[in-house]
C-alpha cells in the first residue's frame, strides 16, 4: 500500500498537527504501508492560475513548472492520500489549499478514464486550539464535497480531529502525558486499521477527539496562560 501524506502546517514536525499525524503514519507503516510525507513549507507550489490549459490546451498536464510536477505522479500512484492541516481560520492552511487546487489535471484524466478503476482512500488529519469539535466542520464539508458522492473517484475513509491541541501540548510539558497517551494510541491504531481493514473505526476516531477537560475550565486555563505571556512580554 502506497501512502501519500501532505502536512500543511508551517511548523512541520514541531507542530500540533504532527502530534496526531505522525503516530497515525507510524501505525500504517507498522502494518506494512509505504509512506511518503511532504511538508508544504518545503515545497514550491504556486496557486492555480485558472487558465484551464490542463483541460483544453494540454489535457491532464499543468503548465506551471514547480514541485507539483513531481507530486502529480505520486497522487496517481497512491492508494491512500492523507491531508493534514491545522485550523487557523475556518479551513485548511493556504499552501495546502494551493496544492489541493493544483490536482485539477488529475480530474481531467479521471473524466477521460485514463486513471482506470482504482479507488483511493482519503483521510483528513487536523488539529485546532479551540475546545469545540465543531471548528472542523468547514474542513469536513470540503472533504465530503470532494470525496463523497456518486461521482467521487475516491473513498473518504475518516477524519482524525484533535481539538484543544495547544492545551494538550501544555499538559505534556506539565508532566501530565498520561492523560493524553490514549489519544496518540488511538491515532496509531487508526493507521493499522486503515491498512489491514481498509477503514478507520469510529472508536479510534472518537479516541483521537476525546474530551480532556470541561469547556469552561479549558478556556479559563487558556486565558491565564495568555495573560502570563502578555505580562512576560511587557517586562
Amino acid at each position: 500500500m502506497k501512502v501519500l501524506a501532505l502536512n500543511g502546517s508551517p511548523h512541520m514536525d514541531d507542530g500540533n498537527t504532527a502530534m496526531i499525524l505522525n503516530p497515525f503514519l507510524e501505525g500504517m507503516k507498522e502494518a506494512g504501508a509505504n509512506i511518503e510525507l511532504f511538508h508544504t513549507r518545503k515545497l514550491n507550489i504556486g496557486p492555480c492560475n485558472g487558465d484551464l490549459s490542463c483541460w483544453f490546451k494540454n489535457p491532464g498536464k499543468c503548465g506551471q513548472d514547480d514541485d507539483m510536477q513531481m507530486l502529480l505522479p505520486k497522487f496517481k500512484e497512491a492508494d491512500v492520500i492523507v491531508w493534514a492541516s491545522p485550523v487557523y481560520y475556518a479551513g485548511i492552511t493556504g499552501p495546502l489549499k494551493n496544492l489541493m487546487d493544483r490536482q485539477l489535471p488529475l480530474h481531467v484524466e479521471h473524466m477521460e478514464g485514463e486513471l482506470g478503476s482504482k479507488r483511493q482512500k482519503i483521510v483528513l488529519v487536523s488539529t485546532c486550539s479551540a475546545w469545540e469539535l465543531s471548528m472542523f466542520d468547514p474542513l469536513l464539508v470540503q472533504m465530503k464535497a470532494l470525496y463523497v458522492g456518486p461521482d467521487a473517484s475516491s473513498d473518504f475513509a475518516g477524519a482524525l480531529l484533535r481539538p484543544m491541541a495547544e492545551g494538550m501540548k501544555e499538559m505534556i510539558k506539565a508532566g501530565e502525558s498520561g492523560l493524553v497517551d490514549g489519544i496518540f494510541q488511538s491515532a496509531k491504531d487508526a493507521g493499522r486499521q486503515l491498512v489491514k481493514e481498509g477503514r478507520i473505526s469510529e472508536e479510534s476516531q472518537k479516541g483521537v477527539s476525546k474530551q480532556l477537560m470541561p469547556r469552561d475550565a479549558y478556556y479559563k486555563a487558556a486565558k491565564e496562560m495568555m495573560d502570563q505571556v502578555k505580562r512576560s512580554k511587557a517586562q
